[in-house]
């Protein structure tokens, strides 16, 4: 008996590229026998092709001689395989979204923590302070993606250093408002 049958598509089987890595293959597999699991309802059937497909692509030998005797398709028009990289560029109205809503969920979580007197509840301050630290580093990337975005001809494209003392001029001076609301 043969270790692979040439016939089956064990790509497919995981739903991973021919080109995927040994840890693509594997963390697709892992998603893969978790849905497809009998004890979680899968069927039986379904886990052994898994298993195969996995035990054929994981082992580096057989998976090359499994490759060279499969047999050629072209990949159908409009698929998309599972291991497609991730979107990288949010835009930049993604970054200043983000930088908006850690702003204000930190204020908030400070505020609230302040004029509620829920002192005991310590922890939430520090986490708030963390998200505010969070929302900062957030703001000067969303700063950065505007500037990026600008065209070379706008003159407060090459203005960088004055973009970074207002901004950082605006956090202290937000921080110190932060402050003296703090100690009302």
């Amino acid at each position: 008996m043969s270790q692979f049958d040439s016939n089956k598509d064990y790509y497919g089987v995981l739903g991973v590229d021919k080109d995927a890595s040994q840890p693509e293959i594997e963390r697709q597999y892992k998603r893969e026998a978790s849905k497809h699991h009998p004890d979680r309802g899968g069927s039986e059937e379904q886990m052994k092709s898994l298993n195969e497909a996995y035990r054929v692509l994981k082992d580096k030998s057989l998976r090359s001689s499994y490759d060279q005797t499969r047999p050629r398709r072209a990949a159908p028009q409009g698929f998309t395989p599972v291991t497609t990289p991730t979107a990288r560029d949010v835009g930049v109205f993604g970054h200043c979204l983000s930088a908006g809503l850690c702003l204000i969920a930190g204020v908030f979580l400070l505020l609230l923590v302040r004029f509620q007197w829920i002192f005991f509840l310590w922890p939430l301050a520090l986490l708030a302070l963390l998200v505010l630290g969070f929302g900062v580093l957030l703001a000067r990337s969303a700063m950065v993606a505007v500037n990026d975005s600008l065209p070379v001809t706008n003159r407060f494209k090459r203005h960088t250093k004055i973009q970074e003392v207002a901004f950082w001029t605006a956090i202290v001076s937000g921080g110190y408002g932060l402050y003296v609301i703090m100690t009302l």
